[in-house]
């Protein structure tokens, strides 16, 4: 199960998910195919590079603006026809909760937020799964058992890659029987959200804390962040002082973030946090306090204040770079 955004572009998640597909189709002597709501779009030629060879769309009026339960029915309904061996969606919110509704239709277990799944010895054989728990903090090692599996895969755990597997994407419509009369959510009103770079895609994060001490002091941080080409992000108490929205949050109750280098500023790096930023490439923390959980997971520390650390960083920056 794949979702575009709003200019109908295949997500980054739902690349990891194909490619993840792609490597169990393999493992287990099938193919891959793709679902989604809606029109295909420019879908089949960026498909055609990820190794998919079939294209199922779920079409009916009431999956327009549906919320997670409609989709989760349709999709219980084609994969009751079509028997794939497994079924797989990137762990966000609305596609996790699609999936359980589908899983729960069909009476099979779901695996969310898995980092690894791993096909065993027979077709009839359980699966291993490796999953995230307790927000991130912990992983399960468990066994899916189920006649088909549906498992949710976490961001950040697979690189999205391209191969061709057919001259072409099959593009099949399937329209599912869907009850007018059913209580469901539906989507009211779209708010776009700001262009240019975002936490998700960024490949370097700037994210302060407590330490930066007010909404002004984070000038500094935008400054580097457009010097090194990221985004701003922040802990959860400079949302709750006002001093960033909580769109730039990173943590558990925030956003996720993958970057090659994640710089946390005067952040102290409690659980909440760090389960936002643990899946950075490489992580710099600068901080007073070299006992801080932040400093002791980093890759790199600096120790001491951000608003002297951060303008000579800037300052070194501006001269390597020339006029």
């Amino acid at each position: 199960m794949i979702e575009r955004d709003g200019e109908g572009v295949l997500t980054a998640a739902s690349a990891e998910v194909l490619a993840a597909a792609r490597d169990l189709a393999d493992a287990v002597g099938t193919g891959v195919a793709a679902v989604a709501v809606g029109e295909p779009g420019d879908l089949p030629d960026d498909l055609v590079k990820r190794g998919v060879s079939t294209l199922t769309l779920l079409r009916h009026e009431l999956l327009d603006d549906a919320g997670p339960a409609g989709v989760g029915e349709a999709l219980a309904q084609l994969v009751a026809v079509e028997a794939p061996v497994a079924v797989l969606a990137a762990a966000g919110d609305a596609s996790t909760e699609a999936m359980a509704w589908a899983a729960a239709r069909v009476g099979v277990p779901l695996a969310t937020a898995c980092t690894e799944i791993r096909p065993g010895g027979g077709d009839a054989a359980p699966w291993e799964v490796t999953r995230e728990r307790s927000g991130g903090i912990l992983l399960e090692d468990a066994e899916l058992d189920a006649p088909i599996r549906f498992a949710t895969l976490g961001t950040g755990t697979r690189t999205p890659t391209e191969t061709a597997a057919a001259a072409e994407v099959t593009v099949r419509v399937f329209v599912p029987e869907l009850d007018a009369t059913v209580p469901r959510a539906r989507l009211v009103e779209r708010r776009a959200r700001a262009s240019g770079m975002t936490l998700a895609t960024a490949p370097v994060v700037v994210s302060g804390g407590r330490g930066v001490g007010s909404a002004e002091g984070y000038a500094v941080l935008e400054e580097l962040a457009g010097l090194v080409g990221g985004a701003v992000g922040c802990s959860r108490v400079a949302t709750n002082n006002g001093w960033r929205p909580h769109a730039d949050q990173v943590g558990l109750t925030g956003t996720r973030v993958s970057p090659d280098l994640y710089i946390a500023c005067g952040i102290s790096g409690a659980t909440q946090h760090w389960v936002g930023c643990m899946n950075a490439r490489s992580i710099l923390a600068v901080n007073t306090d070299p006992e801080a959980p932040m400093v002791s997971r980093a890759t790199w520390a600096v120790i001491g204040d951000v608003h002297e650390v951060l303008p000579a960083v800037v300052e070194e920056i501006r001269r390597r770079s020339g006029p």
